[in-house]
């Protein structure tokens, strides 16, 4: 009999294809697993409504179980509520700025507003576009070490 811990722990390896370094439970898109007996339900919440990604999460969550000896999954996929980055781990966070994402949350508001370098620290930034490699990412340039980077944009 499978738990649903032992599924979540099967799904801590579950990585979101746009960010690699988090897992679906470090992006808070993880809400819920029932098992009921043989079957396993595992509720997700895009991070956008048309988030491109979501074909790929759900067919990862699938082969991931299914490696585990779990072949009775069934994905769903709620939208409310909307997922918010206040669901993000704090773990999560940290992986963001190690890999040179700065996180959501740490917009500084003065005349312009700035975000942090995730390489230097420096707040004396610009952001360059709002709209970088995915839709739920800005792109920033440092103007102390001149080191562009993706911003995780909150909401």
């Amino acid at each position: 009999m499978t738990s649903a811990a032992a599924v979540r722990e099967v799904l801590a390896g579950v990585t979101d294809p746009e960010i690699p370094v988090l897992s679906i439970e470090d992006l808070g898109i993880l809400r819920d697993v029932v098992v009921e007996g043989e079957h396993v339900v595992v509720t997700v919440t895009p991070t956008y409504s048309g988030c491109p990604a979501m074909d790929e999460i759900r067919s990862d969550i699938v082969t991931a179980l299914s490696a585990a000896g779990v072949q009775d999954v069934e994905v769903r996929t709620v939208l409310a509520p909307a997922w918010t980055t206040d669901w993000m781990s704090e773990g999560g966070r940290l992986k963001l700025r190690e890999f040179g994402i700065a996180p959501p949350g740490q917009l500084l508001l003065q005349i312009r507003p700035r975000v942090e370098c995730p390489q230097c620290g420096s707040s004396d930034t610009e952001e360059m576009t709002r709209f970088a490699s995915t839709s739920c990412k800005s792109m920033w340039r440092c103007l102390s070490c001149r080191e562009p980077f993706d911003h995780f944009k909150a909401h």
